[in-house]
């Protein structure tokens, strides 16, 4: 005999969705409930990107060796720009090295609302799933253009008569790198994070950025030494204020022994990207509650 459970014992399930509150919420345990959306957007973004294209992920070494070989003409031989004793090649692949991954990564972050409104609209959850994707993803470029650096590393250190002389011993360089990296990747998330929801509200905004991006590649010691903006009182200002500065400093002085970076001017730049980071979550959380409205 079946019997059926009295009404009142039923309790209906009732899902709410509503929008976050506070300035700065993260929401960690959805975050973790949707990893695996969070690694199909990382699949998706790698197999757009060089869909139909015919040399495909090769173009993460051809790329920053294209890059390397005009600044050689340009800044090293025409320009005449020092490169703090070190070999061009190696000096302006480095400094693509720690450039190249905060103007691919920013820029995409700072998308966020523009490239995903067709998303947004259809289906609930967490939006920073997508802009933490282009963090993860982009460092499968950043792994292959490390390993191309290391092999031309080891090409100079095995035919040049006068080896690289490394100031600090690997166990040091070690933790250089991926503190600089990690400033890295906070400050492009940072500052994404705010242009995206400036950016979801302002369309125009996304026409400035690529100008954004060409004059903070200037302002930063990628093409020219630290020390030749040091000797001159009027911009050593620039450097300072600059966030990119000490992790590119940091970079140099880990894999090509000569740098200028210094502990104040590091602890500045990490300061200025906790601040990037923090203000960027926050605007990110308020306008992730309204800007499908605008979108």
């Amino acid at each position: 005999m079946i019997t059926k459970a009295p009404a009142e014992r039923i309790k209906p399930l009732e899902v709410v969705i509503a929008p976050s509150k506070g300035w700065l919420r993260v929401p960690w345990r959805e975050l973790w409930a949707y990893r695996d959306l969070f690694w199909q957007f990382v699949r998706r973004d790698f197999s757009v990107k060089y869909r139909q294209t015919l040399l495909g992920p090769l173009w993460f070494v051809l790329q920053p060796l294209m890059m390397t070989a005009v600044f050689t003409v340009v800044f090293g031989r025409l320009a005449r720009l020092p490169t703090d004793h070190t070999p061009p090649v190696l000096f302006y692949l480095c400094g693509l090295l720690s450039w190249t991954y905060f103007a691919q990564t920013m820029p995409a972050v700072s998308a966020t609302f523009t490239g995903n409104a067709h998303l947004f609209e259809k289906i609930y959850f967490p939006r920073l799933t997508v802009p933490l994707s282009q963090l993860v993803g982009n460092f499968v470029a950043l792994g292959i253009q490390f390993g191309t650096f290391a092999a031309l590393w080891g090409f100079y250190w095995v035919t040049s008569p006068e080896p690289i002389q490394m100031s600090l011993p690997w166990y040091a360089a070690i933790p250089v790198v991926l503190f600089s990296q990690l400033q890295i990747m906070f400050l492009a998330f940072g500052v994404g994070l705010n242009l995206a929801a400036a950016t979801g509200k302002y369309r125009d905004l996304q026409h400035v950025l690529p100008v954004l991006v060409q004059l903070w590649f200037y302002a930063t010691p990628v093409v020219y030494p630290l020390s030749m903006i040091s000797r001159e009182a009027n911009w050593r200002w620039v450097a300072t204020l600059n966030p990119m500065t000490a992790p590119v400093e940091g970079f140099k002085l880990a894999l090509l022994g000569e740098s200028s970076w210094t502990l104040p001017l590091a602890l500045g730049a990490w300061v200025t990207t906790l601040i990037f980071l923090l203000l960027g979550l926050s605007a990110f959380s308020r306008a992730e509650r309204t800007v499908i409205d605008v979108t």
